[in-house]
């Protein structure tokens, strides 16, 4: 693919990237750790509403 930038500009971002602080490694994605937490915080939730409901009513 192409750059729509000019050669110069072009050379502007490369240089910005390739600075020390845009080379950080990454942990890998993990997906079951990701729905494990969305999981326990709709669990969480739910039985939070349960408890104030009971205090309410």
């Amino acid at each position: 693919m192409t750059s729509r930038l000019s050669p110069e500009d072009q050379q502007r971002v490369d240089h910005y990237l390739s600075a020390p602080q845009h080379q950080v490694e990454r942990q890998p994605f993990r997906v079951w750790r990701l729905l494990g937490v969305i999981l326990l915080v709709v669990v969480g939730l739910g039985v939070l509403s349960r408890l104030l409901s009971r205090l309410v009513l």
